[in-house]
């Protein structure tokens, strides 16, 4: 609709629409007319839609560098074109990339067990018999032969080695056997840890403990991991450094230079292979040596012991590792007032195998959102600023298409970004996980008050039950503690926070989900167990392009710094809690910088509520205003990095090798590490930033107060 009948139709909506909650960043006006654009894109999005993008997108195998994976590049661009977005391109970067020629596993001694290295197929779901399954391999996993004693080292942490050696078992030369996720640590932190130690190689096998029969019912019967399912996977070092190994710090563009392998600081140097516990069972119940500790022990029917001796394998591992392209499908609407100012949208194509959650239950959301969003184009309803929106590839082996594109347009965002809105998972279950910087974590929550969930209640109440049961609460969540605001790694948010300082969301929806980068993730498990319906699917494209048109057509930018303060404070007495930073620093400093940048927050919130709800906000005074905050989050970026691991940039915001969250990065492995120079240092540059913040919060404040702020 546009036109004369357009401009009627909207004036008799408004003149029509009820009185509605305030919406943080528009006037009373613009609130109204928000609200009638959203609910006629979340009135157009399709369930049956949805299960189309979906069924297509899990028919066959897709890892990264297949040609089933390239050809659904095209295939997503030509979504798009037909949905009627703009700007539709297909970038490629030429990347090192990692794929099995030969693996093989033997148990030697003290019996012959020749491992499968395969998932078995089920009748009841037809695309687990798909001969294009590969077997167990782990991305970027040297290659090599060795016949070795097997240890078990329990998770494969340093502690679990610590244990090793104080009971006389050195795994120099040795095969380590390790579990999956107890405690969670990313797997290539388990290969890193191995490989500094000195073992031949590393088997990661999936305890039934962890994700199978002791939870409950097991696929084709319930949603818990099979006896062969295999968890494949990554072991790149990408908390160093993520992107194409071969490229550090800049894009992959064809005929870019590159690094020697033997330089790259991302790439391992151990053996890697993925166990099913059907595999791993033969090993572990032959192991000689001390019992393992209670704590050690599984979900398999018998004492685990540490062996080290008795059992001897030989595995041999060869990939072929090969420059190949990846592809970065995007496309775009552009803004209609201000379109060099950017919403970022993102999700990953490549999966390990079908990728029923991981990642297509997103990219089907993502299809559906923008179905919607080129309807409402059709009708001439166009955003304020320009979406974005990206198609990763090779997320699954170092978070690569993301970084690469990130990093070859790495000025432009800087000046343009206003927000990347990340969707790995749309869905395992029904819970909602929200993260988000602290800044936006207030708009998310508000969108979810908007947002009716299947239950029949809103997004904004289902998730405070959730959450309340998550954090093991007696008392209701308070809404500040709603969004998870600790951030780690392991997905495409990690080039727009940690290098180049974008303000992030992550949205998933989580449930039981014992199947993880399997074969058996696929189109049969989501309509069995995942979500039946796609009733989930439909709320997260809801959600995804709410949260999307909020910031795309607000008037003032809606972060909240007060908030985001708050988060600071916080993450500086948790670490004072922990280390007892105070016993060797004076923090009084930094704690008044947190004071006096909270304190302009909360006066900016002030204004801008002010000068929103007269009405009579200048369309000028505005720009600068946005611009202004569009800038302080890219201000927490230390263009030399963390100590050590100089790409990841932001002050406040990093991950552990494990991916799990790490709040004031630079500050806290100096305190870990005992280095009070190094720490007193970060401590300053945190000062600074802070201090630097509250100035250009104060600037943009005064622009509203100025006498052009608003309309004569």
């Amino acid at each position: 609709m546009c036109g004369v009948a357009g401009v009627l139709f909207a004036a008799l909506a408004l003149a029509a629409a009820p009185e509605i909650a305030k919406i943080s960043g528009f006037s009373p006006r613009a609130a109204a007319q928000e609200i009638i654009t959203e609910n006629s894109f979340r009135e157009s999005i399709s369930t049956p839609e949805i299960i189309k993008f979906h069924r297509y997108l899990t028919a066959e195998p897709h890892p990264a560098g297949s040609a089933r994976n390239n050809e659904l590049a095209q295939w997503v661009a030509e979504q798009w074109r037909q949905q009627g977005l703009e700007d539709v391109t297909v970038h490629q970067y030429d990347v090192l990339h990692s794929s099995p020629r030969e693996i093989s596993l033997e148990m030697v001694k003290p019996t012959k067990y020749r491992a499968s290295l395969r998932e078995a197929p089920d009748d009841v779901d037809p695309d687990t018999k798909n001969p294009k399954v590969d077997g167990a391999y782990l991305g970027y996993s040297a290659s090599g032969e060795v016949t070795a004693p097997v240890v078990y080292a329990h998770s494969g942490n340093p502690e679990d080695y610590d244990y090793l050696r104080k009971h006389g078992i050195d795994v120099r030369g040795k095969i380590v056997l390790v579990r999956y996720s107890n405690p969670y640590s990313y797997r290539g932190f388990k290969a890193l840890t191995a490989e500094r130690l000195g073992a031949a190689a590393i088997l990661i096998y999936s305890d039934p403990a962890e994700d199978g029969y002791t939870k409950g019912p097991v696929y084709p019967t319930g949603p818990w991991g099979p006896e062969t399912h295999i968890q494949r996977g990554a072991i790149t070092y990408d908390f160093l450094e993520p992107g194409d190994p071969l490229t550090p710090g800049y894009a992959s563009i064809p005929g870019a230079k590159r690094i020697p392998a033997e330089q790259a600081i991302s790439l391992p140097k151990i053996m890697g292979v993925p166990l099913s516990w059907h595999d791993a069972e033969p090993l572990l119940k032959k192991m000689d040596g001390p019992v393992a500790p209670d704590s050690w022990q599984g979900g398999l029917l018998f004492k685990y012991h540490v062996g080290g001796k008795r059992v001897v394998a030989h595995l041999k591992v060869a990939m072929d590792t090969r420059i190949q392209p990846y592809y970065v499908t995007e496309a775009r609407i552009r803004g209609s007032a201000s379109p060099d100012e950017w919403v970022i949208l993102g999700n990953h194509r490549d999966a390990w195998v079908f990728g029923g959650v991981d990642p297509s239950s997103g990219t089907a959301a993502m299809l559906e959102l923008t179905r919607s969003l080129g309807q409402l184009l059709a009708r001439g309803i166009r955003p304020k600023r320009t979406l974005v929106i990206c198609s990763w590839d090779g997320e699954e082996y170092a978070l690569t298409g993301s970084t690469e594109w990130g990093e070859q347009y790495a000025d432009e965002l800087k000046r343009k970004a206003v927000a990347y809105l990340n969707v790995d998972e749309a869905t395992s279950g029904k819970n909602f996980d929200g993260d988000a910087v602290g800044s936006l974590a207030p708009l998310l929550v508000e969108v979810s008050h908007a947002l009716p969930a299947p239950s029949g209640k809103t997004l904004y109440d289902e998730w405070k039950v959730y959450r309340k049961a998550e954090l093991n609460l007696t008392q209701p969540v308070p809404d500040a503690e709603l969004a998870n605001t600790r951030i780690g790694s392991g997905s495409d948010h990690t080039v727009f926070l940690n290098f180049l300082g974008i303000p992030t969301v992550g949205l998933t929806f989580t449930g039981p989900y014992g199947v993880y980068h399997s074969m058996y993730d696929d189109f049969f498990w989501m309509n069995h167990f995942g979500d039946p319906g796609y009733r989930y699917h439909t709320l997260m494209a809801q959600l995804w392009g709410v949260l999307a048109l909020r910031l795309a057509n607000a008037e003032i930018l809606p972060y909240d710094f007060d908030s985001y303060a708050e988060n600071i404070r916080q993450f500086v007495v948790d670490l004072n809690l922990a280390s007892h930073v105070s016993g060797h620093l004076d923090l009084a400093a930094l704690q008044q910088h947190i004071t006096d940048f909270q304190a302009a927050g909360r006066e900016l919130n002030r204004n801008v509520a002010q000068a929103i709800s007269s009405g009579q906000l200048d369309v000028a005074a505005a720009a600068r205003v946005n611009q202004q905050l569009m800038q302080v989050e890219r201000n927490w970026c230390n263009p030399q990095g963390i100590p050590g691991r100089p790409w990841f940039k932001h002050s406040l915001y990093g991950a552990r090798y494990t991916y799990a969250h790490l709040e004031l990065p630079g500050l806290t492995e100096a305190v870990e590490a005992g280095d009070w120079k190094v720490a007193a240092e970060q401590a300053k540059i945190l000062e600074d930033e802070l201090e630097k913040n509250t100035e250009l919060l104060k600037q943009a404040r005064a622009m509203l107060d100025g006498p052009s702020a608003r309309a004569q």
